[in-house]
């Protein structure tokens, strides 16, 4: 679904990302570690059309997008959520979800200032879809709520919901999890494996090494803006290069023990 190849962006002179380089497959979850500040972030906005590469390409679905906007890429099959909340706080949260519908929307800005009946169906369509997704991701309780009157894991969870509302093939995920508690963790790891088991080809960014572990089939490992490693959670969990690098700690080496990885 997704390919990128010897993906590397400088800033200032420095190099952010060298030469990275990765597949993900359809219905799959493929997860990017690494130390704070070793470019998971920077490779996600260079994915997603935030920033454009210096080198490399992105494919996505067989078609060269490397560069494109990310309203682009949404149109061809790309979403994101990111590390800090993007949520519209005034809005309710069907409303939130409706916004991420909007680049399959074909009305023009004429037919809604006429308020013509094609654009009251196209919008009861889009709410309708909003609601099936709010309950598929388990919000939908809050579905006519202002976003800002949500608990933190729930507004993580209307992110994704609303990420999905493009209708990906490929769903980019900038720690879903942070700052849940573990029984939000558990919700994001369930709806992460629903999301990849409808054919979806999701990519994680994720500092919670237990959830990482649990639910990926493959890991790529950057440090310092370069692939360190890439295996299954086996492989990566015994590479020295990653113990070194990141996995070393006994804090982390008892999370990997106790999920059994």
């Amino acid at each position: 679904m997704l390919e990128v190849n010897n993906l590397g962006i400088e800033f200032g002179g420095v190099r952010a990302l060298d030469a990275v380089s990765f597949k993900s497959a359809r219905g799959k979850i493929l997860s990017v570690i690494g130390p704070n500040g070793a470019g998971k972030t920077t490779l996600f906005n260079l994915i997603s059309g935030v920033y454009r590469p210096k080198a490399g390409t992105v494919m996505l679905g067989g078609d060269d997008v490397t560069g494109l906007a990310p309203h682009e890429l949404a149109r061809r099959g790309l979403s994101r959520t990111f590390q800090n909340l993007q949520i519209f706080f005034q809005m309710t949260a069907v409303e939130n979800v409706m916004v991420g519908h909007h680049v399959h929307e074909r009305r023009s800005v004429m037919a809604h200032l006429l308020g013509l009946p094609s654009v009251s169906r196209q919008n009861t369509a889009t709410r309708e879809r909003a609601m099936i997704l709010l309950e598929h991701i388990g919000l939908g309780r809050y579905a006519d709520q202002p976003a800002g009157s949500m608990p933190y894991g729930a507004l993580k969870r209307l992110e994704i919901a609303r990420a999905l509302a493009v209708d990906p093939s490929v769903l980019l995920l900038d720690e879903p999890a942070a700052g849940c508690n573990p029984r939000e963790t558990e919700e994001i790891d369930e709806i992460i494996q629903y999301i990849a088991g409808t054919g979806v080809s999701v990519i994680l960014v994720e500092h919670d090494i237990r959830l990482v572990m649990k639910i990926s089939d493959r890991i790529v490992v950057l440090n310092y803006g370069r692939k360190l490693s890439e295996g299954c959670a086996v492989e990566v969990q015994s590479d020295p290069a990653v113990i070194e690098a990141y996995l070393g700690t006994e804090q982390t080496q008892g999370e990997l023990s106790a999920v059994g990885a």
